[in-house]
């Protein structure tokens, strides 16, 4: 599943591939601003981990969970 994160007064987007539902990230993301936590952290497909400033956060959008399709459709 695809995340697009904005932060505030930045101009380039968070952009990355999880394999987490989308369930579990939108809790993630409601338990970090409902404690008043500081951050809340991402792990994308690669392993990589994201922390972002819950304070900061403009917008988080949840992709489909759906494999995109390769080739042609005839």
């Amino acid at each position: 599943m695809e995340i697009r994160i904005g932060i505030t007064n930045t101009g380039r987007e968070l952009s990355f591939e999880t394999n987490e539902s989308s369930d579990v990230v939108k809790s993630s993301v409601v338990t970090a601003l409902d404690s008043s936590a500081s951050h809340v952290t991402f792990t994308d497909v690669k392993g990589n981990s994201y922390i972002v400033p819950t304070a900061n956060l403009a917008f988080v959008e949840l992709g489909t969970e759906e494999s995109r399709r390769v080739g042609f459709v005839a």
